[in-house]
């Protein structure tokens, strides 16, 4: 018996340890990890230079609140910002934390900027941006919606990858203050947009006078290519969110804005207790140690080109499979059919996947993975589909 609270449906397996792209059960059995924590774990399990550092900072100090300067935090600062192209960072715990605040920046930006009583936020069918109230009125799913009305107002829906659905909604309504949306949909499917999308949101928001954000927490921290997927197009947002593979397992969410999105909030605006401790922070300055040492960026495009192809090779024929597609090590396995029952037969195959938009398998790599383990991926997945 457990008394933990039912929100999760848990496969049967307790992982113990873990070493780069393996993890180890309670039973000593490896298992290919194919998901890293839900685009966690971008440099592996046990990665000796994240694990240093957070041992090296919790015999310093873990935490002191945002009542004083933390180091750590200013100096991830200006490296985010470095890398980004933004002005100012706001850490938090979680990607909903982050989006949270690129909501309150935008409705603060409404009101200050536009003079608008009720500042709406364009948002995308097929979209997941968290499970807090205003992140999940922001998610285009009602599985994740349903049963936890009434949503809040201030936000309007368009398809994905769809301009002119956005414009139409724009010549009815003068209260949109800004976009948000995933470069990739990553819970919506692993849907790679048009080439010129992101552009020509950017040139829409210009015209309008509206923010564009992005909601990079699963593509950010090299997953796709780049440092952030935007930067594939060669477009500036207004915000831009992320977390997940910042911290390489530890919890840590950041909200970067640039221009008059940056200095929107003035003290006492936002806060969080835990954002941005000295520990997490170490973590953080960690991975982009690493990420610029080793030129992960770089080899999350080589290897997501080898998974791809591989696939595409294996599975080329299979009437099961409608497409394989993917940005860097983003990649997804449309089914013809719902294929959740994968998810266990993974399990019992010695590797890890995930399942989402309920046909789409999602593989989700470290970006440390050797050409070898891409390979055994290739062929443990390959295998699973075909039966």
């Amino acid at each position: 018996m457990t008394h933990l609270m039912t929100t999760y449906k848990r496969q049967d397996v307790a992982f113990v340890r873990g070493e780069g792209a393996w993890l180890e059960d309670s039973n000593g059995r490896r298992y290919l990890d194919a998901l890293t924590g839900i685009a966690v774990c971008g440099l592996g399990h046990a990665h000796p230079g994240v694990a240093r550092a957070l041992a090296d900072q919790a015999s310093a100090v873990v935490h002191t609140s945002n009542l004083y300067r933390i180091p750590q935090q200013e100096r991830l600062g200006d490296r985010l910002c470095a890398l980004s192209g933004m002005d100012r960072v706001f850490f938090c715990n979680s990607g909903a934390e982050a989006n949270e605040a690129a909501i309150k920046i935008a409705r603060l930006y409404g009101h200050n900027q536009r003079d608008v009583a009720r500042p709406t936020i364009v948002v995308m069918e097929g979209s997941f941006h968290g499970r807090t109230m205003a992140t999940l009125t922001a998610t285009g799913s009602r599985k994740v919606q349903a049963g936890f009305e009434p949503l809040l107002t201030g936000f309007v829906r368009a398809p994905y990858n769809d301009i002119a659905a956005i414009q139409q909604i724009a010549a009815n309504n003068n209260e949109i203050v800004a976009v948000l949306v995933e470069p990739v949909l990553g819970e919506g499917g692993i849907f790679v947009p048009a080439a010129d999308y992101i552009a020509r949101l950017r040139a829409l928001c210009d015209d309008n006078g509206w923010l564009l954000m992005l909601d990079e927490v699963q593509t950010g921290n090299g997953r796709t290519g780049k440092f952030f997927a935007y930067q594939h197009t060669g477009v500036m947002p207004d915000v831009v969110t992320t977390a997940k593979g910042l911290g390489n397992g530890v919890p840590i969410g950041a909200c970067l804005a640039r221009g008059v999105a940056a200095e929107t909030f003035a003290p006492g605006n936002h806060g969080s207790t835990f954002g941005g401790n000295p520990l997490v922070c170490a973590a953080a300055n960690a991975v982009l140690d690493a990420l610029e040492q080793g030129d992960l960026m770089a080899r999350a495009t080589v290897l997501g080109d080898r998974i791809v192809n591989g696939l595409r090779d294996r599975l080329k024929g299979c009437n099961a499979v409608r497409d394989v597609r993917g940005l860097g090590l983003m990649i997804g396995v449309e089914m013809n059919e719902p294929c959740g029952h994968l998810v266990a037969a993974g399990l019992e195959a010695g590797v890890l996947i995930n399942v989402t938009r309920d046909n789409v398998v999602r593989l989700l790599p470290a970006l440390t993975m050797s050409d070898q383990e891409a390979d055994e991926l290739i062929s443990r997945v390959s295998g699973l589909i075909l039966g």
